[in-house]
């Protein structure tokens, strides 16, 4: 079974890259030149990374580190390091997810911006909201959608541009699940308040732990819609990449340093030694699916 070992904290990497992969195929028709492309699950980050020179007191931290990891075996904690502290100013170390909505099996019909529900949908959804439909006969109208307003407890309209449906049968509409970019959260506590600021990283948790590893690595793309009620602040965080599975309610999202679960990409590890006794060393990593 794999192990998460523990990464030295110093010194900084001197160099890194941090990267996002998605499997996207593309078809390219001879006779038209138009393009479709289709997005597959995988999606993940890789890095590489460079220590700066080092003595030896150091560099046997490091090595110790990259023996453990016995390879690709075991994994360890690691985020942006360009990116090591959030500039929203959300003001204790995690969220919890909250899904507002939660419908499993409901009719749906679909015109303009606006989305109507056969049953009461959206009695606890807010502005600001992401939710994420799926069933519809029309593809443009599954997805994630922002709600813009919540006009009744079956009515909602969004930021997207919908294909006239009317009366799917069978239609989910839920939140923080398999495929959506948008996270539904709860402060942790009544007194928690602040912001969470575009192009933050937040660490989707395996667990209802702050201590527990991660489930995924994501990125705020805009700023956090917050709404408040009995003294709590409710969030809606519009993500990327998909989340690769669904969130449990309660389980916790890391917002102060935030950090992914890497594994190095091959099974080699070195170090270099100058004239002058310092080492150098670099390794490459991918996040754990």
């Amino acid at each position: 079974m794999a192990k998460t070992i523990t990464m030295p904290t110093s010194p900084n990497f001197s160099m890194s890259s941090f990267n996002l992969i998605r499997m996207v195929g593309t078809t390219v028709s001879p006779f038209t030149g138009q393009t479709k492309t289709q997005e597959y699950d995988a999606v993940y980050w890789v890095a590489e990374l460079t220590l700066p020179p080092m003595k030896r007191a150091e560099a046997t931290e490091w090595q110790s580190f990259f023996l453990e990891l016995n390879g690709q075996t075991n994994n360890f904690l690691l985020g942006d390091p360009s990116a090591l502290t959030n500039t929203g100013t959300y003001s204790t170390s995690y969220l919890e997810a909250d899904k507002r909505v939660n419908n499993t099996s409901v009719t749906l019909s679909f015109s303009g911006s606006t989305i109507t529900a056969g049953a009461s949908t959206f009695a606890t959804a807010r502005a600001g909201d992401f939710i994420h439909v799926t069933g519809a006969t029309n593809e443009e109208n599954n997805g994630t959608h922002k709600i813009t307003s919540v006009t009744s407890n079956t009515v909602v309209v969004t930021d997207s541009t919908l294909t006239t449906e009317s009366n799917t049968a069978s239609c989910k509409v839920r939140q923080n699940v398999k495929g959506s970019t948008g996270l539904s959260l709860l402060a942790s506590t009544n007194s928690a308040t602040g912001t969470i600021k575009k192009g933050d990283y937040l660490g989707v948790l395996s667990a209802a732990s702050d201590t527990s590893n991660p489930q995924q690595l994501v990125m705020v793309v805009e700023d956090a819609t917050v709404t408040t009620d009995s003294g709590k602040d409710f969030y809606s965080v519009k993500t990327e990449p998909k989340l690769r599975s669904d969130l449990t309610d309660g389980f916790y999202v890391k917002f102060t340093s935030p950090k992914g679960l890497f594994r190095l990409t091959n099974n080699e590890i070195d170090w270099r030694v100058n004239t002058g006794s310092f080492y150098t060393m670099g390794f490459s990593c991918i996040e754990v699916i």
